[in-house]
């Protein structure tokens, strides 16, 4: 009996060896399911996960005792438990869907993004710059504010929420924005391209439960809006004024002017090589042109 289970198992790797095919389709199931456990884990869906896996564990207990009434009950749940994952990983779902719509690795090969325009070199250091020096005096002065720098992901809806400005970034405006008093102070500036395109805007909270009890409610909306889109998210706290990044879900904390601008440079600038490139093609063909 061994050796004829040994015989099949063999005869079916040289099946698989013979059907190129076969491989790359082992190596592709095998990187998705790779990918899943991967985020699941980086996730609050990994209690979920751990649960859908006892309740399956428990349908083959049953089903190897025979207990009846419980195959049935159980068969009964699993009909709709397909359903049920879904609406349950719903966030996670549209996260993992978003992160492979904008990988940068992808998107910037498929799709002309506009983070990787040089043309916007110049005017995105300057919003840098302005940001950082804003983030510092108001920091200094323990006054709120939420700012959002616009990548790959559009936030065109999130725009919506707010009052259209389609201004240049610089300290002095966003001093006067987040102003305690000011009617727009509560909400979020929205930067597009270096330029600011709306102010007093609504974000996404995030329902994050590990989000520390000294962080507010303008931290749950940066964490909530890098959550659900590419956007790279400054905070001031009102109470500690704390300067914050958010980034991916997650917040990086207490950061100075200098680890502020370092970070921003390298998130949204685009490579100086890429200009030099562009400058280069653009003068060669102007010369065969003159010739």
């Amino acid at each position: 009996m061994a050796s004829f289970d040994l015989s099949q198992m063999l005869g079916t790797l040289q099946s698989i060896w013979r059907q190129p095919q076969n491989i790359l389709d082992i190596a592709i199931v095998a990187f998705v399911v790779y990918e899943l456990l991967a985020l699941i884990r980086k996730t609050r869906a990994a209690q979920l996960a751990k649960g859908a896996i006892v309740v399956l564990l428990f349908y083959a207990v049953a089903y190897l005792l025979n207990l009846r009434t419980v195959v049935w009950l159980m068969n009964s749940i699993l009909q709709v438990g397909i359903l049920a994952l879904v609406v349950l990983f719903q966030p996670e779902l549209r996260r993992a869907l978003e992160q492979m719509g904008r990988t940068d690795k992808w998107a910037a090969k498929l799709f002309r993004t506009r983070r990787g325009d040089p043309s916007l070199r110049g005017r995105w250091q300057n919003a840098c710059l302005a940001i950082c020096d804003a983030a510092e005096q108001l920091s200094d002065t323990h006054t709120g504010a939420l700012i959002v720098l616009e990548r790959n992901t559009n936030l065109s809806e999130i725009i919506r929420t707010g009052t259209p400005l389609n201004g240049d970034v610089n300290r002095e405006m966003l001093g006067t924005i987040f102003y305690e008093g000011t009617p727009l102070h509560d909400g979020a500036v929205v930067v597009r391209d270096g330029m600011l395109k709306a102010a007093g805007c609504v974000l996404p909270l995030s329902d994050n439960l590990e989000i520390g009890k000294d962080m507010g409610t303008r931290h749950r909306a940066a964490l909530g809006m890098s959550e659900n889109s590419d956007a790279v998210v400054v905070v001031v706290s009102e109470e500690t004024g704390i300067i914050s990044l958010a980034k991916n879900g997650v917040l990086i904390r207490r950061l100075d002017r200098q680890n502020l601008f370092d970070l921003l440079q390298e998130d949204l600038v685009p490579p100086e090589q890429e200009t030099t490139q562009k400058q280069s093609f653009w003068r060669k063909k102007h010369e065969k042109k003159e010739r």
